[in-house]
């Protein structure tokens, strides 16, 4: 192997054996970037398709053996290897779309002997055609469902990974604030999206969505809709720096809060400090949702105001996960188990005022042995919009 395997195989082992898998192929983009350790090629990274097919990077990962680790590529990609040589000892660039990809992946399954072992699968991320060569073929072999696996696997961020997290957020709240203060009375959401894009682009993010809303409208989708006087401004933004998400949410206001908004963020605020004190390596996970619902019940807009934390890095919901079909469909599996150092969550509370608007906000935290470090720790007030522009 001419470079060290970027991730911890001795944790991964374990997590294979507890799974009962003897080999994993990863097949989803978040996955062979975090087992390539960090690469991802660009050629794809805005699209998969090509032809009559698409790319399907796949990372196959031996149990106790990563000399027999391969990763199939697509052809370009030898050039990428030629620069910065992949850690995986056997790398083939040879496909442009899933079938070629799937047939390499079994020629090398062959190779080293593993056509009828446990193999690992992300079925949420292996097309059909690539599913039924390999379930075909690979006659004696047991396919079993690696999601759960890979996920406990990236749950415990190295420095690098919470460096790259940190920067995410601290780069997104920045171009927040900036765009918050460069809209003016009259612009309209799809202005200020953009504006947001460009704000992002310029330090280093891909940006991944904006959900805005003006006034006290609750619809966050992009629209002409104008910015007025007096209203708040709800900017809640996703951006991407080398694979990893950041994911929080600012409020503005054009002109100057009045007591009853100021009010109306505070008790935001309550909720999300109440979750905060509760996050902290060894804690419960369902703890931290507990204290943020309970404070929130105590609290005068608890009928139209909603809490909830999700895990976050390669992904925006990932290991921790601590709700259950709350927003998104998934079990909340992690509320009975402790957070550890490493994790990171995002923290939230939404406020859907029946005359203000949607007032929320979202937190980036890395849990750590004694507490949690915030990322992004800025602009968590009422930010003001129509400032002078350059």
């Amino acid at each position: 192997m001419g470079t060290s395997i970027p991730f911890d195989t001795q944790r991964a082992d374990r997590l294979m054996e507890e799974a009962g898998i003897d080999v994993l192929v990863a097949t989803s983009k978040h996955n062979t970037q975090y087992l390539l350790g960090g690469y991802r090629f660009i050629f794809f990274s805005a699209m998969d398709a090509i032809g009559h097919s698409r790319y399907l990077p796949i990372v196959i990962y031996v149990k106790g053996q990563p000399e027999q680790a391969a990763y199939i590529a697509n052809r370009m990609e030898a050039g990428e290897h030629q620069n910065h040589p992949f850690w995986t000892p056997a790398f083939y660039p040879a496909c442009w779309g899933t079938l070629d990809a799937a047939e390499t992946a079994l020629e090398h399954l062959k190779k080293i002997g593993r056509t009828s072992a446990a193999i690992g699968i992300e079925p949420g991320f292996l097309p059909a055609d690539a599913y039924r060569l390999l379930s075909d073929r690979l006659e004696g072999a047991r396919l079993v469902d690696a999601t759960g696996m890979l996920e406990r696997l990236r749950a415990i961020k190295s420095g690098e990974e919470l460096e790259k997290l940190r920067l995410a957020s601290e780069r997104i709240t920045d171009a927040m604030l900036a765009t918050i203060g460069w809209a003016q009375e009259g612009t309209t959401k799809r202005e200020i999206i953009d504006r947001l894009r460009q704000e992002e682009t310029k330090r280093g993010l891909t940006f991944e969505y904006c959900l805005l809303t003006l006034g006290s409208s609750h619809n966050r989708a992009a629209s002409e809709q104008k910015w007025q006087q007096g209203e708040v401004l709800s900017i809640d933004s996703g951006g991407n720096y080398q694979g990893y998400i950041g994911d929080l949410c600012r409020m503005g206001i054009l002109g100057e809060p009045d007591a009853e908004l100021e009010d109306l963020l505070g008790y935001v605020e309550t909720v999300q400090q109440a979750a905060f004190s509760k996050v902290a390596a060894g804690t419960q996970g369902g703890d931290v949702i507990a204290a943020a619902e309970e404070t929130l019940k105590t609290l005068p807009v608890a009928a139209y105001t909603d809490f909830f934390a999700h895990g976050m890095g390669l992904i925006t919901h990932e290991v921790p996960f601590l709700t259950t079909n709350h927003p998104v469909t998934y079990e909340g599996v992690d509320a009975a188990r402790p957070l550890e150092a490493g994790m990171v969550i995002s923290v939230e509370t939404t406020m859907l005022h029946p005359t203000r608007g949607f007032i929320k906000l979202e937190d980036t935290l890395a849990v750590t042995p004694d507490g949690y470090q915030m990322f992004g720790d800025r602009g968590r007030g009422w930010n003001r919009g129509g400032m002078p522009r350059d």
